[in-house]
Parts: C-alpha cells; structure tokens; sequence
C-alpha cells in the first residue's frame, strides 16, 4: 500500500510524507533542492506549521513552477484568538506562496478550539473555510484524552498524533477510533525523535495501519533518499525487522522523552529534552557526539535543576522530567568514565 486516503477528507497521500520542521535547519538553497527532489520522487504530503520558523518560506519557494492540484500542503497555526488566527493565516499563505491551503491544523491546543468558547478560533477556521482559503480543518496533539476529545467531538477531519512501533494500546486504540470515525490520523514523531534508527522497520510496521499517514522528518537528502527508497520498494514486517522492532519494544517502551520540547525553556537553562533521553541515545547513534565537552557541559547543567516543576507540568506525556535528567546523567558518567581513551 503506497497511498493513504485522509479520513473524510478524500485527500490522497503518498505514505512517504514529508516533516518540514527538520529543514529550518537547512540553507535556503539546499533545503528548496531537497524538497524539490522529494516532489519529483513522488512525495505528495508535506507538513509545516507557522512556529517552524522559516520552514513555510523554504516550502512555498520550491513548490512554484509544481501542480498545486498534485501537492497537498499542511500547515498549523497556535494562535490564541481569532485575531491571531487571521494574522497567521495571512502571513501562511503568503509564505508558502498559494491561495489555499489544504489542510489547517490547530497546534496542540488544550483544551480544543470549540463553536462557542469565547475564543473565536473554531469560527475563524470555518470561515477561512468558506472563504476558500482553506480546505479542510485538523488538530494536532500530544495529550491522548486531548486527542481523543478531538475525535470525538466530529468538529475535526484529521488528527495528528505521536504513533510509532513504541506507542502502547491506546495509542492503538486512538488509530482505530479515528478509523471508525472517519477521522484521518496523520502520524507525527514515527522515529519516536530519532530514538528507532531502522526507518525500514518504522515504515514496515506503520504499514499495518491502512489509515495512518506517517509523516517522516527530513533534513538531510540521505534521510530523503532513504524514504523514497522505501516508497518504491515498501519493506515487509517479516524477518530481522521484525525482529528490530520486537527488540526495541522490549528495550525502548515505557517512560521515555520523545523530544517534543514542550518542557523547554528551562528557567535553569537545563536543555531538558536531550538531556533526558541520552541514556538511550548515546546507545542508539554514533557515540562521538555526546564524548565533546561541549556536551559533557551540558550534562553536567542537569546538577543545577531547582525542582521547580514546570517541566512536569508542561511535559504532555506526564514524565518525571528531573528524575530522567538525573537517571540520564549517572549513566552519562559512567559511560564516560569506562570510555575508551
């Protein structure tokens, strides 16, 4: 199964979807040769969001001289009232250099944009609707019992969602609901933040799911050449696949930072979202990278947190973010201290 329809929406999508937020990281010239190069490889989906900083400029430059009718271009907004809301949607639109936008998501709001709660947003996005300037209205969430008020309310055609091989059962759950509801579910964060480093076995597993669209973060064009390998030849959840995932599953799944940066800023200056998931990391990837003493700097910063708690009460999956920081750092100092020389 290469393509994926949208829930409701009738929207079509290449499975091979494309994450912009990586490529706000990237030179404007090569970022435009890139996504380009993904368009012409037959990605069909690509997601950014106004918070992405420059991702929306990098997006619209490399899709003029293309068949707006054959791209379809998501995008966010985290405004707080409808005067935000319009302002935002002006300054998308211009950006990314279109008229209309296909699918406009809420930014992992909480509670969700409702008719009649006094912000103004919900009938904002319906008459940006009916004015043509979008076509179809989506959320974005990290809270399950926020996601799954999304769904529930019938006020949203897509839904995006943490969902990759180390999700539990109700995150499951929230897939099949969205199913039976006609509610398209768009699969943020499918390499769990670079934490599964087999994007064959991600792909391979996600493709049991025939109404999930992973979109795939992409900043470099070796990760872009490695999914549009997988769009012309999908792997196969069998053999040392499975066995991947089935390995990392017992290693990897339980109380683990994703890296979503809700948690950030830390009035410390605590760069919490790496330092708390180094332990596995440091495992995971090319070990140079956490040896520097740049890093080892930044490790060390965990000594000066002040359990103040904001991170906690930010953290949309609940984690007992200074408790990781300080499991990570006494690992961090061992591996370091037993570290070849």
């Amino acid at each position: 199964m290469t393509d994926i329809i949208l829930g409701s929406t009738g929207l079509r999508s290449s499975r091979a979807a494309f994450g912009v937020l990586p490529i706000q990281r990237t030179p404007m010239d090569d970022a435009v040769r890139i996504l380009r190069k993904a368009l012409d490889g037959g990605i069909t989906f690509f997601d950014t969001a106004r918070a992405y900083s420059d991702s929306e400029e990098k997006l619209g430059r490399a899709l003029q001289g293309y068949p707006r009718q054959h791209v379809i271009v998501a995008t966010k907004t985290f405004a707080a009232d409808a005067a935000g809301f319009w302002q935002q949607l002006h300054t998308s639109l211009t950006h990314l250099k279109t008229d209309t936008i296909d699918l406009y998501q809420f930014h992992n709001p909480s509670p969700i944009p409702k008719p009649g709660d006094a912000s103004g947003l919900y009938e904002a996005m319906l008459q940006a609707k009916q004015q043509g300037k979008i076509r179809h209205i989506g959320i974005t969430n990290h809270r399950l019992n926020v996601a799954t008020e999304a769904v529930e309310s019938g006020l949203y055609e897509t839904l995006q969602f943490p969902f990759s091989y180390l999700s539990g059962e109700a995150d499951e759950a929230l897939v099949r609901l969205c199913e039976q509801r006609h509610v398209g579910f768009i699969a943020m964060k499918a390499l769990s933040g670079g934490l599964i480093v087999n994007s064959a076995a991600a792909w391979a597993w996600l493709s049991r799911f025939g109404n999930v669209l992973p979109i795939w973060g992409i900043q470099r064009e070796r990760e872009q050449d490695e999914f549009l390998g997988h769009l012309k030849t999908p792997p196969v959840l069998a053999g040392e696949l499975l066995a991947t995932v089935e390995r990392d599953r017992r290693e990897l799944t339980g109380n683990f930072c994703r890296c979503c940066g809700y948690c950030m800023p830390c009035p410390a200056g605590i760069q919490i979202h790496e330092c708390a998931r180094v332990s596995q990391m440091i495992r995971r990837m090319p070990p140079a990278q956490f040896y520097t003493e740049e890093f080892r700097a930044k490790m060390k910063k965990i000594e000066d947190c002040t359990q103040c708690g904001q991170c906690q009460t930010k953290c949309p999956y609940g984690l007992d973010a200074p408790a990781l920081m300080r499991l990570n750092l006494q690992d961090y100092e061992e591996i370091m201290a037993g570290k070849p020389t």
